[in-house]
């Protein structure tokens, strides 16, 4: 049986972020509310949870899952960022965007496309998600929460309740916060293009 915290969306509770933290630090693995949509994740570079995450969501080896960073220079630790690059996540950041970026050495090897070595990178406006960060240190290993069978990610945080209080740890319910899917932009290439029109705009990238 999952826990369940309802967190405060505007002044998360410090008790609560500390408990969060806590599961995630013990290999947890954690749904919660982001800018976008619900996501579920893990500790960075923990395999076990990274793969009952994808069980739960029935997606094979080749699933991309993106790092949830606290800020700029977070994720130029695990991501290779050029001149350009920077005033572009700038610009962009933070808000509903996942940037495909080619990662550093610092990145697991079983987190990134096999051949390419591309890691999604995110930084989200939510503030339960950024007292998470602060606390723990490092970013969160994450995938949107779609359901096997389903197009649109989860939005209400007593559905998932039903449907997963046996299969995760933790369940971080922070109010409804949409159901729309980050804009994906990849940035390996020279030209920055947009990979899927999401929620955020995409500010004249083809």
């Amino acid at each position: 049986m999952s826990q369940f915290f309802e967190i405060h969306p505007d002044n998360p509770q410090k008790r609560l972020i500390h408990q969060t933290v806590e599961i995630i630090d013990n290999g947890g693995v954690v749904v919660y509310p982001t800018d976008s949509s619900y996501a579920i994740g893990c500790h960075l570079g923990d395999k076990s949870a990274m793969e009952k995450i994808r069980r739960i969501r029935q997606v094979d080896d080749k699933h991309h899952f993106t790092l949830v960073c606290s800020d700029l220079s977070e994720i130029a630790t695990y991501a290779k960022v050029s001149n350009s690059d920077y005033r572009l996540l700038k610009s962009l950041t933070p808000g509903p965007y996942t940037f495909l970026l080619k990662a550093t050495h610092e990145v697991p090897r079983r987190l990134m496309h096999p051949k390419r070595r591309v890691i999604g990178i995110r930084v989200i406006e939510d503030p339960i998600v950024r007292a998470i960060l602060e606390e723990l240190g490092q970013p969160i290993m994450s995938s949107t929460l779609i359901m096997p069978g389903n197009d649109m990610p989860e939005t209400d945080a007593q559905i998932i309740r039903e449907k997963l209080e046996r299969q995760v740890d933790l369940i971080v319910d922070g109010g409804n916060c949409g159901f729309e899917a980050t804009t994906v932009i990849n940035m390996v290439e020279d030209t920055p293009f947009v990979v899927r029109q999401g929620k955020g705009v995409d500010h004249g990238l083809d």
